[in-house]
C-alpha cells in the first residue's frame, strides 16, 4: 500500500516536471524554436486548432522558422495567428507556399522579462509538486491504522527524499532556461 502511494507520487512528480520543461520551451530565446509555435491557435474552417496540427514547422537558420502549411487554404489564417500571438513578437512573411518567421534581436530588458516568467512557471510547478506531496501525505497518514506508525514514518522521510529530488529537477530545468535566455 505505502509502496503504490510512493509510486503513484513518484509517477505525478515526473509528469509535473516534465509539464515544466514544456512549459519552459514556450519562452523563447534569441533561437527560432518550434516549440514557441506548436500550441498557437489557428482559425481552422471555424475550429480552434493547434498551429502543429495544421503546419510543419523547421528551423533551417538559427533565427529563422518556416512554416509550411499541410493545407494552402489555411496559409493566412495561419499567417495572421501568429503574426497576433502574444509574446513573440514577430512579423511572419508569406510567399503563397510557406511562412517565413525571423525571430528579431532580444533586447537585455526583454531577456529579464522572459527571466521572471520562466521564474513563475518554476514556481508554479514547484506549488504543484508540494500540493502533490500533500495529498499523498494525507494518503499515508490515513494507512496508520493498517500498517504502523514506524513504516508511515518511513514512507514520509521517503516521500521527503524523492520530493526534494522532483524540486531539484525543476530548479536545474529553470536555471538551464535561464542561462539560454540570458545568453548573447
Amino acid at each position: 500500500m505505502i509502496s503504490e502511494v510512493l509510486a503513484e507520487t513518484r509517477e505525478k512528480y515526473d509528469k509535473a516536471v516534465e509539464h515544466a520543461k514544456d512549459d519552459f520551451a514556450t519562452v523563447r530565446t534569441g533561437r527560432a524554436n518550434p516549440a514557441l509555435f506548436q500550441n498557437i491557435q489557428v482559425d481552422y474552417y471555424g475550429t480552434m486548432t493547434p498551429l502543429g496540427q495544421l503546419a510543419s514547422l523547421q528551423v533551417p537558420e538559427a533565427r529563422m522558422l518556416v512554416v509550411t502549411p499541410y493545407d494552402k487554404g489555411a496559409l493566412k489564417e495561419i499567417e495572421k495567428a501568429i503574426a497576433s500571438a502574444p509574446n513573440l513578437g514577430v512579423t511572419p512573411s508569406n510567399d503563397g507556399n510557406i511562412i517565413r518567421v525571423t525571430m528579431p534581436e532580444l533586447t537585455h530588458e526583454r531577456r529579464k522579462e522572459y527571466v521572471k516568467l520562466v521564474n513563475t512557471k518554476a514556481e508554479e510547478a514547484r506549488v504543484a509538486v508540494r500540493n502533490i506531496r500533500r495529498k499523498s501525505k494525507t494518503e499515508l497518514d490515513a494507512l496508520t491504522d493498517e500498517v504502523g506508525e514506524d513504516e508511515v514514518a518511513r514512507a514520509e522521510k521517503e516521500l521527503e527524499s524523492i520530493t526534494k529530488q522532483a524540486i531539484e529537477r525543476i530548479d536545474n530545468a529553470f536555471k538551464a532556461k535561464e542561462a539560454e535566455l540570458l545568453e548573447v
